[in-house]
């Protein structure tokens, strides 16, 4: 692991250094939405790093920088966008780059609005931290047998609404459906009571399939362009009405959010670790070689309006049990196509420590436990004009490659 430097400042401990390079859509003063990569505090431009002829000979056009999404960036494959990514680190590393006295070709982040990344086309939830699966089965099933026995068989997962997938900063509505208050046997309509966040990583694909194919682990990656921060907004008592038979529906499908930037599978390449000892041992198509899991430092905080923000859990992405490419193999294993732009998240990120648990659903256990504010108040479940704050950095060696955050306030 190289430690680069840039003649870029970039502010000590920043989650995008020229380690990380990620890529994303942004609009300031009289720029339309255009491709981007962060770096430090600024913006770099790839339109107009296109328009100066910096990308000539790798195989990309100019307009594909000119977007709205990443979509058509990603889908260029692997061997361009990763020849993107490394003329952009060998432009910023080089002391005599002509960047130097380039105009235009940097935004102040401060000065920028951040936009939705990509085209989601199909979203999929999976449910892979054997913590967070054992503590919901030993709140609502059975202590002694809290997963269920296709658990530890495969990657469970289900198909998510990718209309209502939205960008940090967007205010997320506090849904209205069916519930059953307590003490209470038949349903009523109203406000969701019991909102709740889910710490989640998502991984995005750029290479597509056809409708019949498979995606081995070993192939996996090819697919895989790169990871967002995820917050999978859930109305728990909306979803503990509805779910028996079919599984999450409305008490999902109302909202999540993602962050704007999205760090590169080649970015994170470094912190890679192993995995979970999976015992009873995976069917053939779900074995796989290698490290797969990422070690990410992941934490979620909480805002109330005007109080100094609260972290209440510190978790990792390494802690999940169903990697990657576990999951990819196995959503295609019946031959389901993917798209570009297809969206995978990981399902919330819990580890055995308490101040780990991915959810106020595990922190308050079930509503049962109180958490304190900066102000004295007190929380079980979110509550109107909360922010909720997710961050996410890998750190190893002394380099640094991060996601920003991604943030969303609970409005009536």
């Amino acid at each position: 692991m190289s430690n680069l430097s840039t003649w870029v400042s970039v502010p000590a401990n920043s989650d995008f250094s020229i380690h990380n390079l990620p890529f994303g859509i942004f609009s300031a003063g009289r720029k339309k939405t255009r491709v981007g990569v962060a770096i430090g505090t600024q913006i770099l431009d790839l339109y107009a790093l296109a328009e100066l002829g910096h990308f000539d000979g790798i195989g990309v056009a100019k307009k594909i920088f000119d977007n709205d999404y990443l979509n058509d960036f990603m889908a260029l494959g692997k061997p361009v966008t990763k020849a993107v990514r490394e003329r952009v680190q060998q432009l910023l590393s080089d002391e005599n780059s002509p960047l130097k006295n380039a105009a235009g070709i940097f935004e102040k982040q401060s000065e920028a609005t951040m936009h939705l990344p990509v085209k989601v086309r199909d979203y999929t939830d999976f449910y892979s931290s054997i913590e967070h699966a054992t503590n919901v089965g030993k709140m609502f099933r059975d202590p002694e047998n809290a997963l269920l026995p296709n658990w530890k068989h495969l990657p469970v997962g289900y198909h998510g609404r990718a209309s209502s997938i939205v960008v940090s900063g967007t205010d997320i509505r506090r849904p209205k459906g069916q519930i059953v208050p307590k003490g209470e046997t038949q349903p009523i309509h109203a406000p969701c009571r019991l909102l709740d966040f889910e710490l989640e990583m998502a991984f995005l694909i750029s290479k597509p399939t056809s409708l019949g194919d498979t995606v081995s682990t070993a192939d996996a990656e090819d697919h895989i362009f790169g990871f967002v921060l995820f917050n999978d907004w859930s109305a728990r008592d909306i979803q503990k009405w509805e779910y028996i038979p079919l599984g999450p529906f409305l008490g999902k499908s109302f909202a999540s959010s993602i962050s704007p930037w999205v760090v590169t599978l080649e970015a994170l390449e470094p912190f890679r670790v192993e995995g979970y000892k999976q015992d009873p041992p995976v069917l053939p198509y779900l074995q796989y070689e290698g490290f797969k899991n990422i070690d990410i430092h992941l934490e979620v905080a909480i805002e109330p309006e005007g109080v100094p923000e609260k972290t209440v859990c510190r978790s990792n992405y390494k802690y999940m049990y169903w990697n990657m490419v576990q999951q990819l193999a196995h959503h295609t294993v019946n031959g389901c196509n993917l798209n570009t732009g297809d969206m995978m998240a990981s399902g919330t990120i819990s580890g055995k420590d308490e101040s780990a648990f991915g959810s106020m659903l595990e922190l308050s256990w079930a509503g049962t436990k109180k958490l304190t504010m900066n102000d004295g108040s007190t929380r079980v479940f979110l509550q109107d004009n909360d922010t909720v704050i997710m961050r996410g950095h890998a750190e190893k060696n002394g380099i640094r490659v991060g996601f920003g955050e991604v943030r969303g306030k609970v409005v009536k």
